[in-house]
């Protein structure tokens, strides 16, 4: 146990010691949340605008769209971040310091799980971080948010943490070079936002592409944050609406088009479905890549 937390320890320390690598690894959520906020806005924004035929308010109209901006931005940088911080461990194959760590006796699987667990300790720094500027905007442009939903927002981003991280070290253990861990950082920064279903709403796509992403365990962790983020709002947006019919109504129609709720083939997921789906990605991703170290010790 001593070995492990001294290795975890080392690889943290090493990955706040490259300024570059911490910086752009903090600063990037900040700039993302500029840029979400000025070009995303005003799509969510219109994406509201007349809902069931009468005006939303301008607070809650803001409280609505700095939600889905938070919560799109909180869905990607937990995994996306989780990706830059694990370079760590292509580094150390690089320039050697893995393959003595191998011949001494730690074990490869404590090796392994002290790379996973200081990659989580880098990652949720800056999650965190950028959660508290989230938590700001929040506040300016309309607060809604229950302390329940605060703490369960809290509990999303942790878990969502760790699924980045797992499956960034599963992806990154097949990975020899720097090269190949920045086009593959580069293709996860690209490409998981939409494939999440935080740039554009699954709602939006056609059903073939729907099926698709239900597969994949990042749209659940969207789903989680996007709920805890944006209840509040819409569950002020339907105390404005007398008739309770069609209060059901508006807000199903709200929450099934920003990906609150969510289907897979025409079923809707429950909540604890979600958690399930996420908590079961994480275990089976750490397991892969403790799997694959060993065997690559072996085969060594």
């Amino acid at each position: 146990m001593r070995t492990f937390f001294e290795l975890t320890k080392r690889n943290v320390k090493a990955f706040f010691k490259d300024k570059g690598l911490f910086f752009s690894s903090l600063i990037t959520p900040l700039i993302l949340l500029i840029l979400y906020a000025t070009f995303l806005a005003k799509i969510y924004r219109e994406s509201f605008t007349g809902t069931e035929g009468f005006a939303v308010p301008d607070k809650i109209m803001n409280g609505l769209v700095a939600g889905e901006l938070v919560s799109s931005l909180l869905a990607v940088i937990c995994v996306t971040v989780a990706f830059c911080s694990n370079l760590l461990m292509i580094q150390d194959i690089t320039n050697g310091s893995r393959k003595d760590l191998l011949v001494s006796p730690v074990k490869s699987s404590v090796l392994s799980v002290s790379y996973f667990a200081a990659t989580f300790a880098s990652t949720i720094i800056v999650t965190f971080t950028a959660m508290a500027a989230c938590m700001i905007y929040l506040a300016i442009q309309g607060w809604y948010l229950s302390v329940s939903d605060v703490f369960l927002l809290i509990s999303d981003v942790i878990l969502l943490t760790l699924f980045g991280t797992a499956l960034s070290s599963f992806v990154n253990a097949f990975l020899t070079t720097s090269g190949q861990a920045s086009a593959v950082g580069t293709i996860v920064s690209a490409g998981y936002g939409f494939l999440c279903g935080a740039y554009m709403p699954i709602a939006s796509f056609d059903e073939g592409l729907r099926n698709f992403i239900m597969f994949l365990p990042g749209t659940y962790g969207t789903a989680l944050i996007r709920n805890h983020s944006i209840s509040g709002a819409v569950n002020e947006l339907g105390a404005l609406i007398p008739d309770e019919a069609t209060k059901v109504e508006v807000i199903k129609k709200v929450r099934d088009g920003i990906d609150c709720n969510v289907y897979f083939f025409g079923n809707e997921v429950e909540t604890w479905v979600m958690y399930l789906v996420l908590v079961g990605a994480i275990l089976l991703f750490l397991a892969a890549y403790i799997l694959f170290a060993k065997l690559l010790k072996k085969k060594k």
